[in-house]
């Protein structure tokens, strides 16, 4: 049956052939790619909302496209031991460029997100330092076309506001799903909001400052910074980071500078995605109290401002940026109830925020102003969320140190006295606080206090929020809010740093885990004011960690010290040597012997992030095996005595393909002249091209089904990809058939790498002659996949698909 259906389709291709005109574009469109919806990037709240209208086709919609990071469990494992003061790798950061090489996107991957997002129509404004995040821009008609929703206008009733929003899940094509982890800039129902507080009088046993505050001195004294400032540690040489949607005016901080001081270095603006868009200034109150709190903590330290537009687009591009510049204090008093945010958003802050802590980067961000309500909204108008228990995102991220706020009262001379939770009553003016609905509590999160839900608490340290004598607006004013807390927590492990570097150590980097360490410890009492009373409108104060408080606030002078020294690793224990960096080439018999010395033999071995083919031996510490992959990874040997007491140490495993070039072709008998070997084929699958079948070049070529009865063919080989290559397939592919509708697909062929799908084919596909198919495999750099072509056909009329000429080519 085979060959005389075969015989059939000879004059449909005696006509001259028509050939693909070579590779693909940049894009190279599977026919078959289907669209994978991003449940993350659905719009929040649309059900408490009417839809008043579609968007008008024409308006300019700007959108951030996050991409997902690379071997995030090696990132994750990493993050453990870097925050591990019994690591080899405590305190023992990257550099972005070290990050990007192991964690990030590679550039063909952004490459592929690029050419992609241009084949929809969109216009590519900008990547992402990092890698992380591709910016760009279309009509709305083009955006809804881009990825499979539409765009409509709604009002919402309970915040009386009028918003744009996308009616469902955005999408993207199955080719490029894996790259892909979110799209933000679609909607723009909940904006970010400010946690400060302009107070109509001072609270008693308030400061000496205009407008009954406190002054720059008594913010110091209050918390005994003015011991570290006494001593030289002002922060001279440091610089911080303030995260701000809106603007603000020098004359102002130049104001404030003279009253107390301080003498300042001026702060330089950063603007991102072209800078704030607050055009009635109705933030410049927050951005003035966070920069002259930070003058007055850390008087001598550089404050940058980053600004950007008040959006998710924004707020992403602000922490990609953060982390590009590898800035090494950073503090935000800006935020969203974790309710009203987009997931995508979120998902994209904690990748940066995530790559910050590899870096050793310290994240602080206000805890919110409503209490353990972070949803409700002093403006009078509430979303449906207003009365639900809620957190403020970024604070709930476990990358980010979340800042709670008291009222501090001081004595003579601007001494420490007393603390309570601030709480301001029936006006729900309160320290933030409570438990994340999205965030996992972290391995760190322990102690007396913290409860053993499954989620993050917080805040995790708090400060005063009342009573801070700042200039605004041309006048002196009386502000407060957890985002006055916030800048002075920033300012102070500014100093931290300081006084870390001098002593020749690392910066704290993300402090989160080793402000638990300390909070458990039995010096806690010397290191925080533990704050007992009050509550935050649900969680009350308690002894030791409480959801309205943290750990309490800090005594500067002490904690400095435990922070800047960290923990000394326990004695006694075994000490492992590194072997050093490993370089080696696919295929390589390797031995390698990690030592160790002291504790107590004999050492059981283990080890983490070894390259697939390798293993260690227990018993020995011997590393041995054949490498099988190309690929760069960070391993951790661990050596653990019989007492139970373990030592690490880490290094650095290189495998590279020989000749160690991204280069050159990989498959086996691409054009099949050499018979079926290596490939893997159904019998009669490769075969010698015929008077109806003719090769696209030689002689043979892979011939699947044509039989005109129920069928199956498959052809497959696998190949490896090294890491941080450049990686196509390509195939020449002539269908034609005898089924006669234009409507149904009856007989298809699947092309596969690994479990991707790249593009499936049909009768319906049939054309005259060999037309080339293109696909970028960049993705699955540094593993070996297997390309798999599956045919199948129906009981009747045949399709043949007649491949030819293959490539796997690496650049």
């Amino acid at each position: 049956m085979r060959s005389s259906r075969r015989a059939s389709v000879a004059l449909l291709v005696a006509m001259p052939l028509v050939v693909g005109a070579g590779s693909a574009a940049a894009w190279a469109q599977p026919e078959a790619a289907h669209p994978v919806a991003l449940a993350n990037s659905s719009a929040p709240g649309l059900q408490y909302a009417t839809k008043t209208g579609s968007v008008q086709q024409d308006k300019q919609v700007q959108v951030a496209v996050s991409l997902k990071l690379r071997n995030e469990s090696d990132l994750d494992a990493f993050l453990s031991r870097v925050n591990d003061p019994h690591s080899a790798d405590y305190r023992h950061y990257l550099s972005p460029d070290q990050f990007a090489a192991r964690y990030a996107p590679t550039q063909a991957q952004v490459d592929q997100v690029r050419a992609y997002l241009a084949s929809k129509g969109l216009t590519v404004t900008g990547v992402s330092g990092n890698r992380m995040a591709v910016d760009a821009k279309g009509s709305a008609s083009v955006v809804q076309q881009a990825f499979g929703t539409n765009l409509s206008t709604y009002h919402d009733n309970e915040l009386n506001r009028d918003f744009t929003a996308n009616d469902s899940a955005p999408s993207v094509d199955s080719a490029v799903s894996a790259l892909i982890s979110g799209v933000s800039g679609l909607n723009n129902h909940y904006q970010r909001h400010s946690s400060a507080q302009k107070l109509t009088s001072a609270a008693p046993h308030a400061g000496s400052g205009p407008a009954g505050g406190y002054t720059a001195q008594e913010l110091r004294t209050g918390y005994g910074v003015d011991k570290l400032t006494g001593a030289g540690i002002d922060g001279k040489g440091q610089s911080i980071a303030m995260l701000e949607f809106s603007h603000f005016s020098q004359s102002n901080i130049s104001k404030y500078d003279q009253q107390y001081g301080t003498g300042s270095p001026t702060p330089t603006v950063v603007k991102v995605s072209g800078g704030d868009d607050d055009t009635a200034g109705d933030g410049v109150g927050e951005v003035e109290l966070d920069i002259e709190v930070a003058h007055a903590i850390a008087p001598k330290a550089d404050v940058a401002v980053y600004e950007a537009p008040n959006s998710d687009q924004g707020e992403i591009d602000m922490w990609n940026k953060f982390v590009s510049d590898n800035v090494s204090v950073v503090s935000s008093s800006w935020g969203l109830c974790e309710l009203d945010d987009t997931p995508a958003t979120e998902d994209a802050v904690d990748k940066a925020a995530k790559q910050g802590a590899a870096q050793g980067q310290t994240f602080l961000s206000a805890a919110g102003d409503s209490g353990a309500y972070d949803c409700y909204h002093h403006s009078g108008t509430q979303s449906p969320n207003a009365s639900k228990l809620a957190v403020d995102f970024p604070g709930s991220d476990p990358y980010v140190t979340s800042v709670g706020g008291t009222t501090l009262n001081e004595g003579s001379g601007g001494s420490y006295s007393s603390e309570t939770v601030w709480n301001e009553g029936s006006s729900k003016w309160s320290g933030g606080g409570g438990v994340s609905s999205k965030f996992a509590r972290p391995s760190w999160q322990t102690g007396s206090g913290v409860d053993t839900s499954a989620l993050r608490q917080v805040p995790d340290v708090s400060a005063n929020a009342q009573n801070y004598s700042i200039y605004t607006g041309g006048s002196w004013a009386n502000y407060g809010g957890t985002s006055a807390a916030t800048p002075l927590w920033a300012s102070f492990l500014t100093l931290v740093n300081q006084k870390a570097l001098a002593a020749g150590k690392s910066k704290v980097g993300q402090v989160n885990a080793t402000l638990y360490q300390l909070g458990s410890g039995s010096s806690y009492s010397s290191l925080f004011h533990d704050i007992t009373s009050g509550d935050n409108l649900y969680y009350k104060a308690a002894a030791n960690f409480d959801k309205a408080s943290g750990w309490g606030s800090p005594i500067a002078d002490p904690l400095a010290t435990a922070l800047s020294g960290g923990t000394t690793p326990p004695t006694g224990g075994p000490s492992v040597t590194s072997p050093g960096n490993q370089t080696n080439l696919v295929g390589d018999t390797v031995s390698v012997t990690v030592k160790a010395t002291g504790g107590t033999s004999p050492y059981t071995w283990s080890a983490s992030g070894l390259p697939a083919g390798l293993s260690i031996a227990s018993g020995t510490g011997v590393i041995s095996g054949k490498p099988t992959n190309a690929g760069s990874s960070n391993v951790t040997v661990t050596a653990t005595d019989a007492a139970g007491k373990a030592g690490s140490a880490s290094f650095t495993w290189t495998v590279s393909t020989t000749g160690g070039a991204c280069s050159g072709q990989k498959l086996g008998n691409p054009g099949f002249e050499s018979g079926t070997s290596p490939w893997t084929a159904s019998n009669g699958v490769v075969s010698n091209a015929s008077a109806g079948q003719p090769a696209h070049s030689g002689s043979y070529v892979a011939w699947l089904n044509g039989y005109g009865s129920t069928h199956s063919d498959s052809l497959s080989q696998s190949v490896s990809i090294p890491a941080g290559c450049h990686a196509s397939l390509s195939f020449w592919l002539h269908i034609d058939t005898d089924e006669t509708t234009s409507s149904t697909a009856y007989d298809k062929l699947t092309v596969k790498a690994g479990s991707t799908t790249l593009a499936t084919y049909s009768n319906l596909n049939a054309a005259s002659g060999y037309v080339q198919k293109t696909f970028d495999l960049s993705a699955l750099a540094g593993q070996t996949v297997t390309i798999s072509f599956s045919g199948t056909e129906d009981a009747s009329a045949q399709t043949s698909f007649v491949l030819d000429d293959t490539a796997v080519t690496l650049s």
